[in-house]
């Protein structure tokens, strides 16, 4: 079981921690050897009141201390010997491009100030020395000073192993997949509001499973855009600042219906998709209506297994999407995207999906048309297998908050009665607002700790 799992790998420094317990785990949910992806290092678990808990865990870095540092002029290299036997290397061009000194760096915006004109990218150095406070210090041959902070040199390292370490603290790729036994993380409104550890735990149990709903807001309008105020500010589409998914007369979106959605990524008709999604329950419906999700980067892995080729046309072939009404604005978009967008290393980092606004314009040649029915084909089944979707309904209050280039989303056709119309509202956020409040947060929490 994923909880059992997360209670396995605590660590040590979680007894530390002065993190308060914000995101609730209702109970264990997957099977055992049901779990695809590693566990993320930087949420930990504890058994409390009986209920497995997410915190965010502090873990302060241990001091480092210089034992020598000398320059390899044939190299061209600045070698450091930490005090516990470890050494790294680096470059003399690198350094003298990042001197942190005031004239080479605005340190009120870490900004570099050096221009690349005045950057002698074959410069040597005079002298390299350890100084009395255990900083290295370089001295260039026009005789300007350069000093590093060990931990600053530290975490900056060249080798894999730490470069490895030092962008996944930043940007957090690491991710947790999962299925139909998956038991959605909560977390408490208010807490997320007004307590920095229970935000920044909410952030990043939402960066690791790509959902987590939030308990306990008032089942009023306003409630996702004051969410978004803790975070930093919504993005405005052509459905308005905030949207409601009611059921309407003459709807401009399949989703203002009362039909059943397919799972789907939202916005794909825009060509850069909002990356964040929450949704609030005000009223549900009387009968239906229950919200489907599915892991997008669970399923692809699954496709890239079973189905190679289906995997490989999804990842190069472009497709049209488009999306055409009136709301905020009038609006008529048109895109082009592969329904699997994969990094530089074969990674799956988006999908791009909505049967909906699919395009009828098919921009291949004919050869290919019926290979790509047959991959998308072979992908929606995937989506639509019951191991693969978990099927929860959103009382009143319910806040879902989710990963739009991750998690498939859909619900099933529903009853409403005319004086109780099931009603939605919700609002976007792009990533790079979510991801900036994320390490903001985390440097003040771990700061304070």
């Amino acid at each position: 079981m994923w909880t059992s799992t997360f209670a396995r790998l605590a660590r040590p420094a979680l007894q530390r921690s002065t993190a308060a317990v914000t995101c609730q785990v209702l109970k264990a949910c997957c099977r055992s050897g049901q779990a695809a992806g590693r566990l993320p290092p930087s949420l930990t678990s504890v058994q409390l009141r009986g209920q497995q808990s997410l915190v965010s865990a502090s873990h302060p870095a241990s001091r480092q201390l210089v034992r020598h540092a000398r320059a390899l002029d044939q190299e061209r290299l600045v070698e450091v010997e930490w005090e516990d036997g470890g050494h790294s290397s680096y470059p003399f061009t690198w350094l003298r491009d990042n001197c942190q000194c005031p004239l080479c760096t605005l340190q009120s915006a870490q900004a570099r100030e050096l221009l690349m004109c005045d950057l002698d990218i074959h410069t040597g150095v005079d002298t390299v020395e350890v100084t009395k406070d255990n900083k290295v210090s370089i001295v260039w041959p026009d005789q300007h000073t350069s000093v590093f902070d060990p931990e600053w040199l530290k975490k900056r390292c060249f080798s894999s192993a730490a470069r490895q370490s030092l962008q996944e603290e930043l940007f957090l790729n690491e991710r947790y997949y999962w299925d139909s036994t998956l038991c959605i993380p909560t977390a408490d409104f208010q807490q997320v509001l007004q307590d920095d550890n229970a935000a920044l735990a909410w952030l990043l149990a939402m960066r690791r499973f790509g959902v987590v709903c939030l308990k306990g807001a008032p089942a009023e309008q306003g409630q996702v855009a004051r969410l978004c105020e803790r975070i930093g500010f919504l993005r405005l589409t052509f459905y308005g600042h905030t949207w409601q998914v009611q059921d309407k007369y003459m709807a401009n979106n399949l989703a203002y219906t009362s039909k059943k959605l397919s799972v789907h990524t939202d916005y794909p008709a825009l060509n850069f998709p909002p990356g964040v999604q929450f949704i609030q329950c005000l009223c549900p419906a009387v009968e239906g209506g229950e919200s489907q999700l599915v892991d997008g980067f669970h399923i692809t892995q699954q496709l890239q297994r079973e189905d190679p080729e289906a995997f490989q046309i999804l990842t190069s072939l472009l497709v049209n999407f488009q999306d055409v009404g009136r709301d905020y604005c009038d609006f008529h978009l048109l895109s082009k995207h592969c329904i699997i967008d994969v990094d530089r290393d074969g990674r799956v980092h988006r999908i791009n999906f909505n049967n909906a606004t699919r395009d009828s314009v098919l921009d291949l040649p004919l050869h290919q048309v019926q290979p790509f029915y047959r991959a998308i084909k072979a992908f929606t089944d995937l989506m639509d297998r019951p191991e693969n979707v978990v099927s929860c309904r959103l009382e009143s209050g319910d806040i879902m908050t989710f990963d739009n280039w991750r998690l498939l989303h859909g619900r099933k056709s529903f009853v409403s009665s005319p004086d109780s119309s099931r009603h939605l509202e919700g609002v976007y956020l792009d990533w790079d607002v979510v991801m900036s409040r994320l390490h903001i947060l985390r440097n003040s929490v771990h700061k304070d700790s």
